[in-house]
């Protein structure tokens, strides 16, 4: 018996965090692959994580679509899209290591011949590749099409996880378009998937400033203190779009802002804000903490006066003149579907009692950015003349998630020079771009690595996506009796009725 010492590598401690966690053996099968999402997001996202060394070298990747394709035709589909949308530098020897895995499967959803070729597919990845029977799906397809994609994995025998190997399956929003079809769609999955294996992705949780809301909260002693109803004001969480739908008619057409948008991103972030401190940053403490929120958010009394809806009508998008939400391609001329939505909600909780929470979501708005504002009151007692302080507005912590990630603190500072005191508005900004040598790593890059790790913090659960259908619906009820919604000159920040909605709590939207 040898008594030489073994040596161990002291960067493989757990505790170093200098050593990035690496995915172990697997592969990912994605439907719809040949999808804008796919090509636009997913495929570079990939190639990004092998890039930085996140995937393992026995990684597989499993295209699967309608088209007659080659494993070679796409694998030139993907290297396209790869370089068309890479963040990180594209190279070749990243890139040949990458396609020695990846394959394609040509098929239709309701064709089980079609499965059982995917399911010999990652049978040769776990033989060639050394995947080891670790399979993601990521069902990148029409919401209608989850149910019958996921009786085909398990028709074929690909969906239950087996001993020392595991599978999983990502589910794209949205999770349903109301609370019976989101319980619906999470009983025919969870028949088909352990419900610790599914994975319902919200990109806007991936996003780093998203995060940093719990990194400015709770690892700075200077915000906790005044992060509630004795100092806040009310918090206004804002997703404006310059864009309009697009080629997405298809899919919008009966959705509309609310649903899109507000029922998952700005339900999201709205409870990481309010949420208590949890015990860890684990799944299941940082969940438990966003479901009080959700579940203490009471709706209006009057949702005629605090809720507001619009459609973006013909108008000016910077220097381009551009159609109404009617004129676009595929939508019906007497479509009642709102692009722009605007709601109150109160957290009835000892922290937020008292202090509205404003969401507004729209698209052909005045520019594109996502936001969260925590608006804090006026200060009680103002020793200056009232023209000194005329230009001085409240206090604010604006925390950007989107295009610029960072944060903006507002104050008041005197003006220099002169005899008189004047006092204005000025900001104290934060910008992850400037303020970090590394570039932030796109959403899908994160949460990709975290379905592949198994890591579940940042994917909402199902009580989440209950509770959320909960708030929504009943407001979707109401304006479903109003008919048209109001309209808005593209290129504007909303219909009126958003603007009286905060003039009559004596309040106005902050412009961005």
């Amino acid at each position: 018996m040898s008594n030489t010492p073994t040596w161990t590598n002291p960067l493989r401690d757990p505790r170093d965090l200098r050593l990035p966690r690496i995915a172990g053996p697997c592969s990912l099968v994605i439907f719809g692959v040949t999808g804008d999402l796919a090509q636009k997001k997913l495929l570079p996202a990939v190639y990004d994580l092998a890039n930085r060394g996140l995937l393992p070298p026995s990684f597989g990747l499993t295209g699967f679509a309608r088209r007659d394709w080659t494993n070679e035709h796409f694998i030139e589909f993907v290297k396209t899209a790869v370089k068309a949308r890479c963040r990180t530098p594209f190279k070749e020897s990243t890139w040949e290591n990458l396609a020695k895995g990846i394959r394609f499967v040509q098929g239709t959803f309701d064709d089980p011949a079609a499965f059982e070729r995917l399911s010999s597919t990652v049978q040769e990845l776990d033989r060639d590749r050394g995947t080891q029977g670790n399979h993601a799906f990521y069902m990148s397809v029409p919401p209608r099409a989850f149910p019958l994609v996921s009786k085909q994995l398990a028709a074929s025998g690909l969906s239950r996880s087996t001993e020392g190997a595991w599978r999983r399956v990502i589910i794209e929003k949205p999770f349903g378009h109301d609370l019976e079809s989101a319980r619906e769609l999470d009983r025919v999955v969870s028949e088909v998937f352990d419900p610790s294996s599914v994975f319902r992705i919200d990109h806007y949780l991936g996003k780093e400033t998203v995060q940093n809301i719990l990194a400015l909260r709770f690892a700075n002693e200077m915000y906790e203190p005044i992060w509630n109803s004795n100092y806040v004001d009310h918090v206004q969480i804002t997703m404006a779009e310059d864009i309009g739908i697009g080629g997405r008619a298809g899919y919008y057409d009966g959705i509309g802002a609310a649903r899109d948008v507000i029922q998952n991103h700005l339900l999201q972030l709205m409870a990481l804000t309010a949420m208590e401190e949890p015990v860890s940053f684990s799944a299941q403490d940082l969940t438990a903490e966003k479901t009080k929120v959700l579940s203490a958010v009471r709706l209006p009394k009057d949702l005629r006066a605090h809720t507001a809806r619009g459609q973006y009508a013909r108008g000016w998008q910077g220097s381009h003149e551009v159609v109404g939400y009617l004129d676009e391609k595929g939508i019906d001329k007497s479509s009642t579907t709102e692009t722009y939505a605007a709601i109150r909600l109160d957290v009835d909780t000892r922290r937020w009692a008292g202090v509205p929470f404003y969401l507004r979501t729209g698209k052909r708005l005045g520019k594109r950015v996502t936001e969260i504002a925590v608006v804090f009151k006026r200060a009680p007692h103002l020793p200056f003349e009232q023209t000194a302080v005329r230009e001085l507005g409240s206090n604010a912590v604006v925390i950007r998630v989107q295009p610029d990630e960072g944060v903006t603190m507002r104050f008041g500072a005197k003006v220099p020079g002169g005899s008189a005191m004047e006092v204005r508005d000025v900001s104290m900004d934060f910008s992850y771009g400037r303020s970090f040598t590394e570039s932030s790593p796109e959403a899908y890059e994160r949460l990709i690595l975290d379905v592949l790790l198994g890591d579940p913090p940042l994917f909402p659960t199902t009580e989440e996506v209950d509770l959320s259908w909960k708030i929504l619906d009943p407001i979707e009820q109401f304006w479903s009796t109003l008919g048209q919604p109001q309209p808005y000159r593209s290129g504007t920040w909303g219909p009126a009725e958003a603007d009286e909605m905060l003039a009559r709590d004596g309040r106005h939207w902050r412009m961005p």
